[in-house]
């Protein structure tokens, strides 16, 4: 007899697959008219959904019974980890051959100082608008949002808004940084944990008349530093002081036990795994051993081999996977491949990881912890100047002071804003959250600068994740109805011609029909680098002209590409192929059979070079 079974897994993956087809069916409008991406929407239908309205979605009930606290922590620590590890090995991959190694420099910039500076200014904003939270609470809660969100950095970097209005060499750093520095978020909290972990509460606050349950007096805060100042001007000797034991072995368990084997043992691990994956790729392909659907899965499969080998040895599986990526491709053959074969498998993972991901974030927003005035005294308020000051304060200052000394990648102090405000707080502080709390005792067993910790860490954190979510989500669209109504120009840079995959398929932004090839595109400033030989994507190099621009390398200012040829230097202004056919036929006396042989000439190196 037919029965209705309306549990918790039906009512999900209803849901979940329901989301996905109504935003499935009208995606083109949300992400290229719109310029919405995938995680606002998702996560509007988790909170719409979730314990807070419908309660239709509810991750207490996820499980035999009800889940206590600590369960829940760990299905969100550990669902984020795969989620991240995987976006990241994908991110690394589709970046440039050798990116890190020639862009050193710059990333070097973006993970010391700037971050540096990030943590530092996150804290400050925490200091001035959290109650009840000592600096070094402050240092570890900011130490959780001080890394730009891996999976909403590739969105901006690789978006529909990205391809049409910027440029390709300050996308890249946005997503080269993004993937790097999720890892190099360790060393800052685990610094603030040590030194909490090694601090005796009753010397922390000094004997001063101030505010001691922040931790804060002035006297205190003297009697402090002269204290630390001392301690290392007597290292190696033991003499009881503020820390027990000394700063010293503080210091060799941070450079120990966080830098040398979690964050740089990670580069070299996940590099020797991602460049030997490679070579196994090149030589099966060789022998032709590989097929279609094992090809285009290879990055997930090897995404999930190195989160769950880096949780087994306890290093950073985050920046291992970025690095596995990079080292993929570390020859740029890998991408070539990927391209060759049409490769919408990885986009399309990326998409269900966006979508259950921020949906997911939705459902788990701690919405009563944001407003308890008489408990952790944080009130909604004080989240909203937090939010507007770590908006304003913790990343746009660091690119402002920084930018100059990566000039390949941010070209002036215009860019540099772009790149500072666009450094959203996303799945990857939810990841440090969950990943944080076990580092200390549970609520009521800590002492009371612990304890004021745990309290303000969770309502702080996924505050700031939903504000960043909300307010960059909604940038783009404010931005691109800007650019259009000041009509500013698109990106026109590196002309590729990109082949119709069907004729139902709209047409991509920045790009446009071809005129003589009906079955090909030419688009603009795509994030992708093809090769000159490439079959289905092919660089437009060997046309009379183009209507390409290029960058000024200082003042930012766009100008007309100058092609230089055989025949002579000409300056193009044609919009379509038929125009430049026409200008190259007026000025060198080339037909449309000329101009065919190029594109064939084009095609046939691909496939020489295929074998």
């Amino acid at each position: 007899m037919p029965t209705l079974d309306v549990s918790e897994l039906n009512v999900t993956i209803a849901i979940i697959g329901g989301f996905m087809v109504i935003q499935g069916l009208f995606s083109i409008l949300i992400k290229s008219r719109l310029f919405l991406g995938e995680a606002l929407p998702a996560m509007t239908i988790g909170i719409a959904l979730g314990p807070i309205a419908a309660n239709f979605l509810n991750n207490s009930r996820w499980g035999p019974g009800s889940l206590t606290d600590a369960e829940k922590s760990a299905i969100t620590h550990g669902f984020m980890r795969v989620l991240i590890s995987i976006q990241l090995l994908i991110a690394g991959y589709q970046l440039p051959a050798r990116y890190p190694l020639s862009n050193m420099r710059a990333m070097f910039v973006v993970l010391i100082p700037v971050m540096t500076i990030m943590w530092l200014c996150t804290s400050a904003c925490l200091m001035a608008t959290i109650p009840k939270v000592s600096l070094l609470a402050a240092m570890a809660i900011g130490a959780c949002v001080t890394s730009t969100d891996p999976v909403l950095s590739q969105a901006i970097a690789k978006g529909r808004f990205a391809e049409k209005y910027v440029a390709r060499p300050l996308r890249e750093i946005i997503s080269a940084e993004a993937g790097a520095n999720d890892g190099f978020g360790f060393p800052f909290l685990m610094l603030a944990t040590y030194l909490m972990k090694r601090l005796e509460p009753e010397r922390f606050h000094g004997g001063g008349d101030g505010d001691k349950s922040r931790g804060l007096d002035v006297p205190g805060a003297v009697t402090i530093a002269g204290a630390l100042v001392r301690r290392l001007g007597e290292a190696g000797q033991k003499n009881p002081s503020l820390i027990d034991p000394t700063i010293g072995i503080v210091m060799e368990n941070w450079g120990l036990e966080t830098w040398l084997y979690t964050v740089v043992m990670s580069v070299p691990y996940g590099a020797v795994i991602g460049f030997g994956a490679g070579k196994a790729i090149k030589y099966c392909l060789r022998r032709k051993w590989i097929d279609e659907e094992s090809y285009l899965l290879f990055p997930v499969a090897l995404g999930l081999f190195v989160v769950g080998t880096c949780g087994c040895i306890g290093t950073d599986d985050l920046l291992a996977s970025f690095c596995a990526g990079c080292a993929l491709n570390w020859d740029g053959e890998y991408l070539a491949e990927t391209e060759e074969r049409d490769d919408e498998v990885n986009s399309s993972i990326d998409v269900l990881l966006n979508l259950t991901g921020f949906m997911y974030v939705g459902i788990i927003m701690p919405w009563s912890q944001f407003h308890d005035p008489h408990g952790t005294g944080i009130t909604i308020w004080r989240l909203l100047g937090l939010g507007f000051m770590v908006l304003l304060f913790r990343r746009i200052p660091a690119l402002l002071i920084m930018y100059k000394a990566m000039p390949s990648c941010v070209n002036n102090w215009k860019e540099a804003i772009f790149m500072g405000y666009f450094g959203p707080i996303g799945v990857g502080a939810v990841f440090y959250v969950e990943h944080a709390k076990p580092l200390f005792p549970p609520l009521g067993k800590a002492d009371t600068m612990e304890d004021n910790l745990l309290r303000a860490l969770v309502p702080c954190v996924y505050f700031l994740v939903f504000f960043s979510i909300v307010v960059h989500g909604l940038s783009i669209p404010a931005l691109n109805a800007i650019y259009q109504y000041y009509d500013v120009a698109p990106v026109t840079d590196d002309a590729v011609q990109v082949r119709r995959k069907s004729k139902a398929i709209a047409t991509p932004v920045n790009a446009r029909p071809d005129d003589e090839d009906s079955d090909y595109f030419v688009a603009y400033n795509r994030f992708s680098r093809p090769g000159q030989g490439h079959r289905r994507t092919v660089a437009l190099e060997g046309l009379p002209v183009s209507n390409n621009t290029m960058r000024e390398s200082h003042n930012g200012n766009r100008r007309k590409e100058e092609r230089e040829g055989e025949r002579g230097d000409v300056i193009g202004r044609a919009d379509t192929i038929a125009e430049i056919v026409e200008e190259g036929r007026m000025s060198w006396g080339i037909d449309s059979v000329e101009e065919e042989k190029v594109r064939a000439q084009s095609r046939a190196e691909s496939l020489t070079k295929l074998g």
